[in-house]
């Protein structure tokens, strides 16, 4: 098998620009812009398009997130602003991604708390911002207007949409200035169709970030990683449907059976092993943003993908 070149492709992997400075109606700091990619990830030098970028995942409710990551950080869990204006001074990650995890819980009724979340966190950091909201379909319109209200002129990148809920979703996307992560469960034609539903009710080409799911290591990822090919491969033929960049999440390497069960002396360096080493092959399969949860992983994770994109770059650029 040998590798395209550029000139084999007819295709480009559109660009999507997360958040909005004061100029253009938000309190973002910085901006991020992804995808634009021409050829296969890495390649070339400088490799064409933005550079992948590293989300660092939190949330609103710790009892509901991962043990490894809720002991490395103690008090600092049970305050999501305090959360994210840490690791941004601390870990410096690209983009912050608030998981609104009280959501999820049986019986939420509490959406005032909402709105009170996602304006806090905007305050404590200047970083562009990723929200999900809920997995609940009787709860989405509502949630998602809080969302898309508390950000608005914020340019959010806010999510799931899935086949069988998107549209309270890409409500609130249109509604507000915000962007969607359109998930589909590891299939490149459940792919497709979800981008060409958004499309048919109105989100533009340019506020739709893929997530293909990414399992674990040894528990999906394998074939998560091919999926992600599949669509890069099809975005580069010109395939306009699937054009758009990806997003992969390390949102099960903390809660495998190896990271469970490993010892208390090893846990925070086998979390890290699991999400890097699941993270980084994701930015060579095409992912333009890679999320994790552990805020140790973030250092190795940006050295990794300094290694495949020397400076200087052209990368992800306010």
């Amino acid at each position: 098998m040998t590798l395209s070149t550029l000139s084999d492709w007819t295709g480009e992997v559109g660009t999507v620009t997360i958040g909005a400075l004061k100029a253009d109606g938000g309190t973002r700091s910085t901006t991020v812009t992804i995808g634009g990619e021409r050829d296969l990830s890495f390649i070339g030098s400088p490799p064409t398009g933005h550079r992948p970028l590293i989300a660092f995942e939190l949330c609103d409710d710790p009892s509901l997130w991962p043990a490894p990551v809720t002991k490395f950080l103690g008090d600092r869990a049970s305050d999501p602003a305090e959360w994210a204006r840490w690791a941004g001074q601390e870990y410096a990650p690209d983009l912050i991604r608030l998981f609104l995890t009280s959501t999820r819980r049986r019986g939420f009724s509490d959406f005032a708390s909402v709105t009170t979340t996602v304006e806090n966190v905007l305050q404590a950091t200047g970083l562009p911002l990723i929200i999900e909201g809920s997995n609940d379909p009787e709860l989405d319109s509502e949630v998602f207007r809080r969302i898309g209200e508390a950000g608005e002129g914020e340019r959010l990148l806010i999510g799931t949409a899935e086949a069988a809920r998107y549209r309270s979703i890409a409500a609130s996307a249109m509604a507000y200035g915000h962007l969607v992560i359109a998930q589909s469960p590891i299939d490149i034609n459940l792919a497709k169709q979800l981008n060409i539903l958004l499309r048919e009710i109105g989100l533009p080409h340019d506020r739709i970030v893929i997530d293909p799911y990414t399992g674990a290591l040894g528990y999906g990822f394998e074939y998560s990683y091919s999926v992600m090919e599949r669509i890069r491969y099809a975005a580069l033929k010109g395939d306009e449907d699937l054009a758009m960049p990806m997003i992969s999440s390390a949102i099960d390497s903390l809660t495998v059976k190896e990271v469970r069960e490993a010892d208390p002396s090893g846990i925070e360096k086998i979390s890290v092993a699991w999400e890097l080493y699941a993270m980084l092959p994701a930015t060579i399969a095409g992912a333009s943003i890679v999320c994790v949860r552990h805020p140790s992983t973030i250092l190795p994770l940006r050295a990794g993908i300094d290694a495949f994109w020397p400076a200087p770059s052209g990368g992800g650029g306010a």
